[in-house]
């Protein structure tokens, strides 16, 4: 049992005075290649990391879930299983698993009450889904306690529509790899179909993710409004979505949008092709290449949609001066702080964090946290 599990089932029975009887957990996420694309019906390529969201339970006998949020200062809530969602007005955590109860009851399913101590350890804030990690676990854990049997892939979806009623309209990837990821892969979606395939990251490839430790907050403007800029920029390319657009469309009908719009249709529909390029990267163990396409989505979320800040443009070119050619690194994450993620030789990780030592505080005016990882299995839920 990892630390997470273990500290959940202590804290458990601190609190409640019993042992718990389940044990459920789901990692956090990084995307490889493949940002803003995926509610754009697009691709993406993430993987699921080491980190991740615990929860030990016991039924309880009564209709309310009874909570411990452990990592936020032993926070508790309690709430009536419902299919009417009622937010709590300040707890925000509680509300993600409110949300989670009322969609799951909506679609006919029974759900009891459940004493539930929460643990993780992804970094808030670091753009490592650290919210679908906690609806997957959560998901997951009703499911499998009451005998629901929901497919995987239908609690993602239910993770996506309860971070829309918490008000952030994002799409479906970071809920589905957090819950279908499988070790030593990273996961291809399509975001229109669904359709998952497996793509094996070679195993003499490190994963570095750098946290800028400049918090993001996905739950903003900034966030809804690109993606309404990218729905009006297909509007007027009379596509269902920049997933069914191509350059020579987009540039066809430049003179029909603003200067803003059309950057941000170029970002979608450039990366898409650069997300399928990079499977055939991973494939061949090309890292040359996968260094080019990662860099260009970097200066593309950069230039064209302008979602990174100073601080990780900063982390990228640290990353790029310490390694040279090869240099495979991007900003991860819906952007505005979070994280920069690195696919290096094992023997460039020392040069690559003593670099970052050296130069990102003066920068930033803060340290960096730098997780090594590969990839991991996605959910996972345990009988005690």
């Amino acid at each position: 049992m990892s630390d997470v599990r273990l500290i959940s089932a202590q804290e458990f029975e601190k609190h409640f005075g019993c042992k718990p009887t389940y044990l459920s957990y789901a990692p956090g996420r990084v995307n490889l290649i493949g940002e803003h694309t995926d509610y754009n019906d697009g691709f993406v390529l993430p993987c699921a990391i080491k980190f991740g969201t615990a929860m030990t339970a016991k039924k309880n006998g009564t209709d309310k879930m009874r909570l411990l949020a452990v990592d936020i200062d032993h926070d508790t809530d309690e709430f009536v299983c419902s299919a009417t969602f009622e937010p709590h007005e300040s707890k925000t955590w509680s509300n993600y698993l409110r949300a989670m109860t009322s969609l799951i009851m909506q679609k006919g399913h029974k759900v009891e009450g459940l004493d539930i101590a929460i643990t993780g350890d992804i970094p808030l804030g670091s753009g490592l889904s650290s919210s679908a990690s906690l609806e997957v676990t959560f998901g997951n854990l009703v499911s499998q306690v009451f005998g629901l049997d929901i497919p995987l892939q239908e609690i993602a979806l239910t993770g996506q529509a309860c971070e829309a009623l918490n008000g952030c309209k994002c799409g479906i990837m970071d809920q589905t790899i957090v819950a279908c990821g499988k070790a030593d892969n990273a996961l291809l979606i399509d975001c229109r179909s669904l359709k998952l395939e497996q793509i094996s990251v070679p195993s003499n490839l490190d994963i570095l993710i750098v946290n800028s430790n400049v918090k993001h907050a996905l739950v903003g403007g900034e966030y809804n409004e690109r993606r309404e800029q990218c729905e009006n920029a297909a509007k007027i390319l009379g596509v269902k979505a920049l997933r069914d657009a191509t350059m020579d469309m987009l540039d066809a009908k430049k003179g029909q949008m603003d200067e803003v719009t059309y950057r941000r249709a170029r970002h979608v529909i450039t990366e898409d092709d650069r997300v399928l390029e990079a499977v055939k990267a991973f494939e061949q163990g090309d890292l040359a290449k996968l260094a080019t396409l990662m860099y260009a989505s970097h200066c593309s979320m950069r230039d064209d949609f302008e979602i990174t800040i100073p601080e990780i443009d900063g982390l990228v070119e640290i990353i790029r001066e310490a390694i040279g050619e090869n240099a495979a690194v991007r900003m991860t994450g819906g952007g505005f702080g979070g994280s920069v993620v690195a696919v290096v030789d094992p023997s460039k990780v020392e040069q690559v964090k003593a670099a970052i030592d050296a130069k990102y505080e003066a920068l930033a005016g803060r340290k960096a946290t730098i997780i090594e990882t590969h990839a991991f299995n996605g959910a996972v839920f345990t009988n005690l």
